[in-house]
């Protein structure tokens, strides 16, 4: 296999992508490390293999598919206005969580956050790469959420954007053919959007591990905590998705979400740890 590049310059090209390659993957990584000595939650280190998907081109094909979803919900009519009062408390309880965001992910103080409600049956909900948050009208409607418990939920998803899941699975899954692809882009041999558009149709799609699970709703129970919302609620919240797990609904939350005893344990066994940091920042 040829990997010289024999055009004028060539060499000095190449040698600048590489260097601009390793800079964008370790730059992403510096983002993302966490200091461990101000989280009440123990969580380990993100993968390393997230490396291999530049974290800056990952959230700009978030960005596109949440755009087209958005659009897609107005066409259908099903995008909640501004004035819509389930909306503005999404949008009112984001407000209170993504300050802290930075806290887990530098990258996050950048982020073009967006919070939107789509009206649908089904019990889902997403925080995309890059703070591109959608709630469906089913998850607040059929578990009759409280704001804390509402919290929870999006501390969840938060969680995942921030840990970066879903550029981890994704390094995992099309493994180096996907960073020789990103290579061949950095040299410009390839096209840009070739990998925003595969990347956009595999992002909601994507299932993570039970590590991840656990790891997003550990950090996500703390982000709440810290926003002044009860930790409790972690509890009640996926007590209440355990009892309509059965019903047959479209429960497109639970099927990549799963509930039980023990994931309700392990929230249990972390609530005294940040109930201290809800007292001191809970509304009076």
């Amino acid at each position: 296999m040829k990997t010289q590049c024999d055009c004028p310059g060539g060499q000095e090209r190449l040698a600048r992508a590489r260097r601009a390659f390793l800079l964008a993957a370790g730059g992403s990584a510096a983002a993302t490390a966490m200091p461990q000595a101000w989280a009440q939650v123990s969580v380990g280190e993100s993968s390393v293999a997230r490396n291999l998907v530049p974290a800056e081109q990952l959230e700009q094909a978030g960005a596109q598919q949440y755009g087209q979803l958005i659009e897609q919900a107005r066409a259908k009519k099903a995008l909640a206005g501004p004035n819509d009062p389930q909306l503005k408390r999404l949008r009112a309880i984001a407000q209170r969580i993504i300050p802290f965001a930075p806290q887990w992910n530098a990258r996050a103080a950048q982020w073009k956050w967006e919070v939107n409600l789509i009206g649908s049956k089904q019990i889902n909900a997403f925080c995309m790469p890059g703070g591109k948050i959608a709630f469906f009208t089913g998850i607040l409607d059929q578990l009759k959420l409280t704001d804390d418990e509402v919290a929870m939920v999006m501390g969840h998803e938060v969680a995942h954007a921030l840990r970066e899941h879903a550029r981890e699975q994704m390094a995992k899954k099309t493994g180096t053919g996907l960073a020789l692809s990103i290579g061949a882009q950095l040299l410009g041999l390839g096209q840009l959007g070739d990998l925003a558009a595969r990347g956009a149709t595999q992002l909601l799609s994507l299932q993570f591990s039970r590590s991840d699970e656990s790891d997003a709703d550990l950090v996500g129970l703390e982000l709440a905590a810290r926003a002044g919302f009860d930790p409790r609620a972690s509890v009640t919240l996926w007590e209440k998705m355990g009892k309509v797990a059965g019903d047959g609904s479209s429960m497109s939350f639970l099927s990549t979400h799963p509930s039980g005893p023990d994931r309700i344990a392990k929230l249990q066994a972390n609530v005294p740890r940040v109930m201290g940091l809800y007292e001191a920042a809970r509304p009076r």
